[in-house]
C-alpha cells in the first residue's frame, strides 16, 4: 500500500474523471494508494478538508494557513487553530512555513504565523507540515527555535542535501513530490538517494507539479505511484519495498491517521 502524504483534494482538476472526486480517489486506490492526507491552506478551506475527512475513511486532513494565504497584516488566531485541531480527523498542522519567492516583503508576517503554528504543535502534539521556498536559513532557524518534541515534515522538498541534513538532524522527515522526476532536479535526486529509509515520504501535492510522464497535466493522487516508482529506482530498491517503508513512516509521523 502507498500513501499520498500531501494532496489538495478540494482543489483537484477532475476533468479526467468527469468531475467526480469519487472516481479520482478510486483511480488512485486502483494503483495501490490506500490513504490520502488532504492539506489545509487557509481558514476558508478548513471546513472543506474536514468535510472530506468525514466523507472518506481513507482521507485524513491538516488545518493551517499557508504563508502565501495570509491576510495582509494578519496572522491566524492561535485560539482558532487550536479549535480546528481538536477535530478527530485533523492529524497535522499546516501547511505552514515561509515562502519569500513571491512575497519577500511579507517575511516578518510569515515568520509570526509560522511561530504560531509551531506553538500549536507544541500544545497539541500534532506534527507540522512545513512549506519552505527561498527561505532556507529562516526556516531552519525557526525550527531550531521551536525545538519541538515531535517531528514534522518538510513537504515537496526542493532544496539540496545540506538543508535536508539539517532538517533531518532536527528530527524532521523529507517528502518528495513529482519535482524529483524533472530534468533539472539533479540536486534533489541526490537528496532522494541519501534520505534515511525511515524518514522518507512521497506525495503528489496535487493538483500541482505532476511528475513525468504527466508533466503539464493537472496532477492527481493516482500519480503518487509514479513518484514512488521513480524514487525506488533512484534508491535501488523495489517499488514494493519503498511503498511499504514510506507507509510505515507516514503512520509513525502521523499516529492519529486512520491508515489500515
Amino acid at each position: 500500500m502507498l500513501v499520498d502524504s500531501h494532496c489538495h483534494l478540494d482543489r483537484l482538476d477532475l476533468s479526467a474523471h468527469q468531475g467526480s472526486l469519487d472516481a479520482a480517489l478510486q483511480a488512485a486506490r486502483a494503483r495501490g494508494v490506500g490513504h490520502f492526507l488532504c492539506i489545509g491552506v487557509s481558514a476558508e478551506n478548513a471546513g472543506a478538508v474536514k468535510a472530506l475527512s468525514e466523507q472518506y475513511a481513507d482521507v485524513d486532513c491538516s488545518v493551517g494557513v499557508h504563508p502565501l494565504d495570509l491576510a495582509p497584516g494578519e496572522t491566524p488566531a492561535l485560539e482558532w487553530l487550536l479549535r480546528e485541531l481538536a477535530h478527530p480527523h485533523v492529524v497535522a498542522i499546516g501547511e505552514t512555513g515561509l515562502d519569500y519567492h513571491y512575497e519577500p516583503e511579507a517575511a516578518e508576517l510569515q515568520q509570526a504565523s509560522f511561530r504560531l503554528h509551531l506553538e500549536a504543535s507544541r500544545q497539541t502534539g500534532k506534527p507540522v507540515v512545513v512549506h519552505t521556498r527561498a527561505a532556507r536559513a529562516d526556516t531552519l532557524a525557526l525550527l531550531r527555535e521551536a525545538s519541538l518534541p515531535q517531528a514534522g515534515v518538510l513537504h515537496c522538498f526542493t532544496e539540496d542535501w545540506e538543508m535536508a541534513k539539517a532538517a533531518l538532524d532536527l528530527g524532521y522527515y523529507i517528502s518528495l513530490s513529482g519535482i524529483v522526476t524533472f530534468r533539472n532536479a539533479d540536486a534533489l535526486r541526490d537528496v532522494a538517494r541519501q534520505v534515511p529509509v525511515d524518514r522518507l515520504l512521497v506525495e503528489t501535492d496535487s493538483p500541482y507539479l505532476a511528475p513525468i510522464p504527466h508533466r503539464g497535466k493537472p496532477n492527481l493522487p493516482q500519480y503518487v505511484r509514479d513518484v514512488a516508482e521513480y524514487v525506488a529506482s533512484l534508491r535501488g530498491v523495489s517499488y514494493a519495498q519503498l511503498a511499504e517503508q514510506t507507509t510505515a513512516n507516514f503512520k509513525r509521523l502521523f499516529p492519529l491517521a486512520r491508515v489500515a
